[in-house]
């Protein structure tokens, strides 16, 4: 039996080698820190701190604007400078917590204090890792208490951990797995005391071996977990995907969420993130983070604090080795290009990727050929050539019903293009098209 997979996809360089195999280095930040209100799905978080005021390591510093929101929590302590729009790496400006770091750590009451997470109710886990600011960490930042509360939870007989790490460059989910494996089985087994019914499963790429043999190794024990070895091919951990390769076939779409199909789905950093906050009372403050391209001088895998501005981590992985082209805040495929280093580490951030000219690959536009390839490419089965002169002609109801807000952004489509159409940022501008104008029609 071949290793289980989803139908199209692509395979790219996967740029690994530069530090897969450089473990998970400490960093503190240096100077002031910026925390976002926005750094999730939903309503933005609402301050609860004014400007003088001194907070604390493990403080929350704002709260959830709404069911789908989640709370900001300061890293470090020190004392309040401002709250004002400061820009994010997605090129916006949003409203932030300014803190000024006084290099002291000094952490609220109880933070890192162990608790036993057998005695927990399901409700005050859950309460846990709402208060705790926990979404995913995987790029999506949906809020996890949100998504460990199902309408049915004895629906569920799926929890699934995405090991994938399909993004080409980024190599901070396989150094968790192998330097801390006991969270990310730890915090598998939290998630599993809330749904009785559900088996978990650690879902990772056959080209992470030493991750396999180990998480295995440490999960022979576990009847409720295994781990499930899955074909390398992008985009393979997308949670599509995911759910149809480790269920054999279950399907959802776009107005669909895995419960729908029995299934929770969790990326690593996250599942290591409701461990630290259930079991060992840490809230979400840090993330596990590549820094890495052909122009940096010593790609490094770093654990860093929230709201840590991007320069100070290139500075500590050697600075430039050689000017870069391109500058991305996460992977090469579903990354966003920066145009400034200056902005701060959120929940989100998973990597910064910077590339020589050479690996940029930038080419001039051309007409498409009409060759499909990205049909053939596309895992959602759409027909991404057609979508796209739909959204420049703002033809957008026929963008939808063509099947254009099924597209997940994967980039397997511009991968593909010998034309090198940008056919992926059509179906996101066609996507963010019709979401406002469904808002605005709402709004009547």
């Amino acid at each position: 039996m071949g290793l289980r997979t989803f139908i199209g996809g692509v395979h790219p360089y996967e740029g690994k080698e530069l530090s897969e195999d450089k473990p998970i280095q400490v960093i503190q930040p240096k100077g002031e820190l910026v925390f976002p209100l926005s750094q999730h799905i939903g309503a933005p978080a609402k301050p609860l701190v004014a400007k003088g005021d001194q907070v604390l390591v493990g403080q929350k510093i704002a709260e959830a604007g709404g069911f789908i929101s989640a709370n900001v929590i300061c890293s470090v302590s020190g004392t309040v400078k401002a709250i004002e729009p400061r820009l994010v790496a997605n090129g916006s400006m949003v409203s932030s917590i300014i803190v000024e770091n006084d290099g002291e750590y000094k952490a609220v009451e109880g933070f890192g204090v162990p608790r036993d997470y057998t005695e927990l109710s399901k409700q005050e886990i859950r309460d846990i890792v709402k208060e705790a600011g926990i979404v995913g960490l995987g790029g999506a930042g949906f809020p996890t208490n949100v998504k460990l509360t199902p309408k049915d939870e004895n629906a569920i007989d799926y929890v699934i951990v995405n090991a994938a790490e399909c993004e080409p460059y980024l190599t901070s989910d396989y150094r968790v797995m192998m330097e801390q494996p006991e969270k990310l089985v730890g915090g598998l087994k939290v998630i599993l005391k809330l749904f009785d019914k559900a088996k978990g499963v650690i879902g990772i790429e056959e080209n992470k071996p030493q991750a396999i043999e180990k998480l295995t190794a440490l999960v022979k024990d576990e009847p409720r977990i295994e781990v499930c070895p899955l074909k390398t091919k992008y985009p393979q951990g997308g949670e599509r995907f995911l759910i149809y390769a480790v269920t054999g076939g279950r399907e959802i779409n776009s107005t669909m969420l895995p419960a729908d199909a029995g299934c929770i789905v969790d990326n690593v950093d996250t599942v290591v993130s409701i461990y630290n906050a259930v079991c060992e009372n840490i809230p979400l403050i840090r993330r596990i983070i590549t820094v890495t391209g052909d122009a940096v001088a010593n790609p490094q895998n770093f654990e860093v604090r929230l709201g840590t501005n991007y320069r100070e981590l290139l500075e500590a992985a050697g600075g430039f080795k050689t000017e870069p082209e391109k500058m991305i805040s996460g992977g090469p495929m579903m990354g966003i290009s920066m145009r400034s280093i200056d902005v701060p580490v959120v929940k989100g951030t998973s990597g910064i990727l910077a590339l020589t000219a050479k690996s940029a690959m930038l080419k001039p536009i051309t007409p498409c050929l009409r060759c499909g390839r990205c049909v053939t490419a596309c895992p959602m089965g759409l027909v991404p050539n057609v979508l796209e002169p739909l959204v420049l002609e703002r033809l957008y109801t026929r963008f939808e019903e063509e099947g254009g807000m099924n597209c997940i952004e994967c980039g397997s489509c511009t991968y593909m293009c010998p034309a090198n159409r940008p056919l992926t940022q059509g179906c996101r501008d066609g996507k963010a098209s019709v979401m406002a104008m469904r808002r605005k029609a709402a709004a009547k």
